[in-house]
């Protein structure tokens, strides 16, 4: 005779569910029926009181009421977000009206869900789906010993770090008024240097890809060669450097802390930070926090600069425009006439232009043009101003330069541009340049000055083109430089200016 299959039955506890609402009536009704439906309620009046139940035995659930007496249901959801016990708990507020902004706080606080008051049938369904998927009860408890009294200090504590964070992400999206990224990075390097103790920051951007470092003075190699490891930022990218002592001068310690910049999904950069050894606990979580505020004034700074841009740069030679060029010439004339600094300036056009054209197409001239412009960018110091003046011609302010040193450069130039070989479409050619140089002499004016080096440019083309002429004086006429030598095209075509 066989014996009977033993069987076991196993019994799961009905889901626990923490009710706050300091309306007795409204708060009854809603304990029967949730009751009825089979969950464990502990109601309470008092939102301090369901937090402490909440933290030292995390339920399958917690309602309140999003606007309450003394502790609100934003306060509350806030507070259980950031206890570890309660991290996970489903929060479900409750509202008099059904508006976009009750749902809104309710959204920013962290709550799982938003009902309006009224709608029973909705709470149950919204109950159940959440209860249902809640992490199990047990595990981790935490038992207070501070009453509402510790409660109310979390919760004083939560406002004043969520100010703080406030602050901190409104000072972040202030930088963009910077205007430019080297401005925005030392605006930033001033805030974050003021919360946050670190050896050195670094910012890189994708497009344009730039990098900027801020570090102790007597740290700079160390920082540098740190930042571009943990940005991954090539060698041939510069560095725009801000040094002074707002950075710890400390050796190596704890690793650097790296976040993406995203701006509206897309990355746009990175930061990267290295604590210093007396960093705060907060700061992985304080970098992370200004690495999402970042993307917007970066952005900003990136759209402005090239604006800035291709106001200010003739797209076909990448040099500056000619109305850039005037207002810049404005000021260089104004700190010549003060300081009595020598400014020269140079006219360059390219000889017979009409006939590369013609010739090789308009496409190989506006080759001819951006070859040019290389050449000018190449041989120019950084202090001196290459622009292009219209058509075919150039235009060079050789700052703290006299005529004398105005005509070797020209010499220099002139002859650079003879010894190019220009391809365009599988054809190479040869153009030449006659420059015209003027040096300015006050009191005249800056129209003066450059009438000056246009006559000596169509002397030059006169008197053979391939050479430099100087304007010695304002008075006198325009005589060639006899250290350029001429030389001929083989095409002979009218002189076109």
């Amino acid at each position: 005779m066989s014996r009977p299959e033993s069987s076991s039955v196993s019994f799961q506890a009905p889901p626990r569910v923490i009710l706050v609402d300091p309306n007795d009536e409204s708060r009854e009704v809603m304990a029967r029926r949730l009751t009825a439906q089979g969950y464990l309620v502990d109601a309470t009046p008092d939102p301090a009181a369901g937090a402490e139940m909440a933290l030292a035995a995390p339920p399958s659930a917690l309602i309140a009421e999003l606007w309450m007496p003394s502790i609100s249901g934003v306060q509350l959801c806030r507070l259980l977000r950031t206890e570890p016990a309660t991290a996970e708990v489903p929060v479900i507020l409750r509202g008099r009206n059904d508006d976009p902004r009750s749902k809104f706080w309710a959204e920013r606080a962290g709550a799982s869900a938003y009902v309006p008051n009224g709608r029973m049938a909705e709470m149950l369904r919204v109950l159940s789906k959440l209860a249902h998927n809640a992490p199990s009860e047990g595990g981790f408890f935490m038992q207070l010993g501070g009453g509402s009294f510790d409660i109310r200090d979390r919760i004083a504590r939560n406002l004043d770090d969520a100010l703080f964070e406030s602050v901190i992400a409104a000072e972040v999206r202030a930088l963009a008024s910077q205007g430019s990224f080297e401005r925005l990075f030392d605006a930033f390097a001033q805030f974050l240097s003021q919360v946050l103790d670190y050896r050195w920051l670094a910012v890189r951007t994708v497009k344009p890809a730039q990098f900027a470092l801020h570090h102790h003075p007597h740290s700079a190699a160390d920082a540098e060669r740190d930042a571009r490891a943990a940005l991954r930022v090539a060698a041939n990218i510069p560095v725009q450097r801000i040094a002074d002592e707002d950075a710890r001068a400390e050796a190596p310690g704890e690793p650097p802390i790296v976040h993406l910049i995203l701006f509206g999904g897309m990355v746009i950069g990175h930061i990267a930070l290295a604590p210093s050894a007396n960093a705060e606990a907060d700061t992985a979580a304080l970098v992370a926090l200004v690495a999402r505020e970042l993307g917007g004034p970066l952005r900003i700074a990136a759209l402005m600069e090239e604006s800035q841009r291709l106001a200010t740069e003739d797209s076909l030679t990448g040099l500056m425009n000619r109305r850039a060029f005037l207002a810049q010439m404005e000021i260089e004339v104004a700190r010549s006439q003060r300081y009595k600094l020598p400014l020269s300036l140079m006219l360059i056009d390219v000889d017979h232009f009409k006939a590369v054209n013609d010739t090789y197409g308009h496409a190989a001239g506006d080759r001819a043009l951006s070859t040019i412009g290389a050449v000018l960018k190449r041989e120019m110091r950084v202090p001196d101003i290459e622009a292009r003046w219209g058509g075919e011609e150039l235009v060079v302010a050789l700052t703290n330069t006299d005529l004398g040193g105005a005509a070797v450069v020209a010499e220099r130039v002139r002859q650079a541009i003879q010894e190019l070989a220009i391809e365009s479409k599988g054809t190479s050619f040869n153009v030449t340049a006659s420059v015209g140089v003027a040096s300015f002499q006050s009191p005249e004016t800056l129209s003066d000055l450059i009438d000056r080096a246009d006559r000596a440019m169509y002397a030059a083309k006169k008197s053979g083109r391939n050479r430099v002429v100087l304007s010695n004086s304002a008075a006198g006429a325009a005589q060639p430089d006899t250290s350029a030598a001429p030389a001929e095209l083989a095409e002979s075509t009218p002189a076109h200016h």
